[in-house]
């Protein structure tokens, strides 16, 4: 890992241990182990860095939530894709699943950022899936915004839930979360 990555890779690690307000370049410098100036060749400030991490943890959750994603399957076993790949990503990634999940309505994120298109665009994937199934008579009529936000905090939810060994997540848990969160945007 470069001493960049190293930065980013503390950083996450203390937000997620300590929260955001106890960040400081002192505890980063110590828990990235580079020098105090190192973290200034890169970052010019602690808004910077975070606003780079989570860029970092927006990609890799745009990658995963297109795993295996067939545009040709029908419009339930795309949901259930995605939606099972988002549970993944949570699963895999929990400092980048919660960090997103707790910053992305942040003031701390730069509007921009908070706004980008992934690279994959998997959020446009999710958006289109939405509009598709509402223009065919399936999906309820709302603003596809607020869909996809609905079904992002079941899985959103059931993830905090398992985070903290409430229940283990098993096959059959997880096929009742996809029929679940299919049947809360159904007409």
């Amino acid at each position: 890992m470069s001493k960049k990555q190293d930065i980013m890779a503390a950083t996450l690690d203390l937000i997620h241990e300590e929260g955001l307000q106890s960040v400081t370049f002192s505890k980063l410098f110590k828990r990235a182990n580079v020098g105090a100036g190192t973290i200034y060749n890169y970052f010019a400030n602690k808004e910077e860095l975070v606003n780079a991490v989570y860029k970092e943890a927006r990609i890799l959750m745009g990658e995963s939530l297109l795993q295996g994603y067939d545009p040709e399957a029908s419009l339930y076993e795309r949901f259930k894709c995605l939606q099972l790949n988002r549970l993944n990503f949570g699963i895999h990634y929990p400092k980048e699943f919660l960090f997103i999940d707790s910053f992305s309505f942040s003031s701390y994120i730069s509007p921009e950022l908070r706004n980008m298109e992934d690279v994959h665009q998997s959020s446009e994937v999710v958006l289109s899936l939405i509009v598709e199934g509402q223009k065919q008579g399936m999906i309820k009529e709302m603003d596809s915004h607020l869909c996809h936000q609905l079904i992002h905090g079941i899985i959103s939810s059931i993830l905090k839930g398992y985070y903290i060994d409430k229940y283990p997540l098993n096959d059959v848990q997880v096929q009742q979360i996809l029929e679940s969160s299919w049947k809360a945007i159904l007409v």
